[in-house]
């Protein structure tokens, strides 16, 4: 148990009042908040061996919490080139030209975070690269993470030479019209064919990367995750982490559930559930109901504008309907991807069902309705679709920097050309989700996005393109206030969780996990919220970060 910990000269911010608490001194024993008030009753209440943080009047919030994060496979696909600042082909070939110069002779090149945009109109494919990328095997991730460009030569290297079919549905070998791939593999059964022949880092290598990255992770702030997935040796390694006292957040972890898992595999999950350690856990299960809109492979209602984007990620979605159902008779929670407005009813629709077949109470008998499902992203959806999360108790988990830097106010972009005017001007409804009653969880989904939490609440707020903060908002009438930000990474993660009587909020009893700010994010602008400096973060008590100033 490590020793006590007093804050003294703290502005104590409230997430659910907006306001501050009466004291200005905090006391955390045993990983918990044991004491509010004036410096003399809070060191009392710590006694003599508690470490002692004057703040000098930093703003205090309850620990920040990333609603849908991937640590182990960000801390893996985040090296390499980073082409996520790239806007246009020649800016891709001169980051790729000079990563290839860098190359050890018959080294692999990889890169992440390509944005689609930077083709304009033109296909996705490798063609522009060929001639940077002649004769070097190479895998560039795009920024979604569902699909990536493979060069000619890392195709050959793994025998792909054609179309293939997957157990996914939404998976594809693109080829054109002569059957020849043009190195784009859209979702992971693809991606597969060629990460599998591509030289693998050490285990050793993965995990301080990942710790590395969640160091940086407590550092901007959070002190806890949703961990969106549990693959290879993810559980592994946060027990690794946790045991050694080297875990700088707090973990709920979701194993996947994909297309093709068979009843065992069902019974696997739901035995899997409340495993863990002292800052992580099993909680949950993470599934699809679609691939993505940027790659033609979300599942609309109607086609995009090149008729893609019809089909749901599971064969046959009755199959998904029935490991839902039977998930939520177990009293295990989902988190389902579903991005496009006909994948987001299919799981409302689901939910329903579920939570009929199990005879739980309506809205109007005050009930709990069981595990609380959530589905992830909600990139667009129709009116008729917003009052059944509240009415289902369904939460709406948003990542608004998706919207910021991905789409385009004028909707030029590739989101919302695919899309069209009437569903793209339906970009992530945060306004309207939180306005129908929902629960609104806010996430970066890194490495899709960046992590730091400033930045998602900021998005939250401008909807604006993070590298150039003076062009027009997408969909301005959608930003959240600073306090329904504040609340979507503490109040809302924390029920989410099932955990509102312990977290999310700066009480006595409840868990000691705090992030200090130099200003108060509720004041400062959004367009300036990202530089608040973060001062001191505190996870069960204890600091994993703390500015040289403290």
């Amino acid at each position: 148990m490590h020793e006590p910990l007093v804050l003294l000269s703290a502005r104590l911010l409230d997430p659910v009042s907006g306001g501050f608490l009466p004291g200005t001194a905090l006391a955390a024993v045993g990983g918990r908040i044991a004491a509010l008030g004036d410096e003399r009753s809070v060191r009392a209440a710590a006694g003599s061996s508690a470490t002692v943080v004057d703040l000098k009047g930093a703003v205090v919030t309850p620990g920040l919490v990333d609603g849908h994060v991937h640590p182990v496979s960000g801390a893996e696909l985040t090296h390499g080139l980073d082409l996520s600042g790239c806007t246009d082909v020649p800016q891709v070939r001169a980051a790729l030209a000079a990563g290839v110069r860098e190359l050890a002779p018959g080294g692999w090149l990889h890169g992440w975070g390509l944005d689609p945009n930077v083709f304009g109109a033109g296909p996705v494919e490798t063609a522009p690269f060929d001639a940077v990328l002649d004769g070097v095997p190479a895998t560039l991730l795009l920024f979604d993470a569902h699909s990536l460009l493979a060069s000619r030569r890392a195709l050959e290297l793994a025998g792909v030479d054609g179309p293939r079919t997957f157990d996914q549905a939404s998976a594809e070998v693109v080829c054109d019209a002569g059957g020849r791939p043009t190195g784009l593999l859209l979702e992971d059964a693809a991606c597969e064919l060629v990460e599998r022949v591509a030289p693998q880092p050490t285990r050793a290598e993965r995990r301080d990367r990942l710790a590395a990255a969640l160091r940086a992770m407590a550092a901007s702030g959070l002190t806890g995750g949703h961990a969106m997935d549990a693959n290879g040796d993810s559980l592994a390694f946060y027990a690794e982490l946790d045991a050694a006292g080297d875990l700088p957040l707090r973990l709920r972890v979701a194993p996947w559930c994909q297309p093709g898992t068979d009843a065992d595999g069902v019974r696997a999950l739901i035995e899997q559930q409340g495993t863990g350690g002292a800052l992580w856990r099993v909680d949950g299960v993470k599934t699809f109901m679609d691939g993505t809109i940027d790659n033609g492979t979300a599942w609309l209602e109607r086609p995009d504008c090149h008729g893609e984007s019809t089909h749901a990620f599971w064969p046959d979605p009755e199959v998904y309907t029935r490991t839902l159902a039977e998930l939520h008779r177990a009293g295990v929670s989902t988190a389902t991807h579903a991005i496009g407005d006909a994948a987001v009813r299919h799981v409302l629709d689901a939910v329903e069902k579920a939570q009929a077949q199990a005879g739980a109470p309506g809205p109007a008998a005050g009930g709990r309705r069981g595990p609380r499902h959530r589905v992830e992203h909600i990139e667009t959806v129709p009116d008729d679709t917003l009052r059944r999360f509240a009415e289902l108790g369904v939460i709406a988990s948003m990542q608004p920097t998706h919207c910021c830097d991905f789409t385009r106010a004028d909707h030029t972009d590739n989101w919302s050309r695919r899309l069209g005017e009437e569903r793209a001007a339906r970009a992530w409804r945060c306004r309207d989700l939180w306005d129908s009653g929902a629960t609104v969880v806010l996430g970066s989904d890194w490495p899709i996005a960046p992590y730091p939490p400033l930045g998602v609440m900021a998005g939250a707020r401008h909807r604006r393109p993070s590298r150039d903060l003076s062009q027009a908002p997408h969909g301005p009438e959608q930003a959240l206030t600073a306090l329904e930000a504040l609340r979507g990474m503490t109040v809302a993660p924390a029920y989410a969780a099932g955990e509102e009587h312990e977290a999310g909020r700066i009480a006595v009893g409840h868990r000691a996990d705090l992030t200090a700010f130099a200003a108060d994010p509720l004041t400062t602008p959004a367009t300036e919220l990202l530089d608040v400096p973060v001062l001191l973060t505190v996870l069960d008590g204890r600091p994993t970060h703390r500015a040289a100033s403290l």
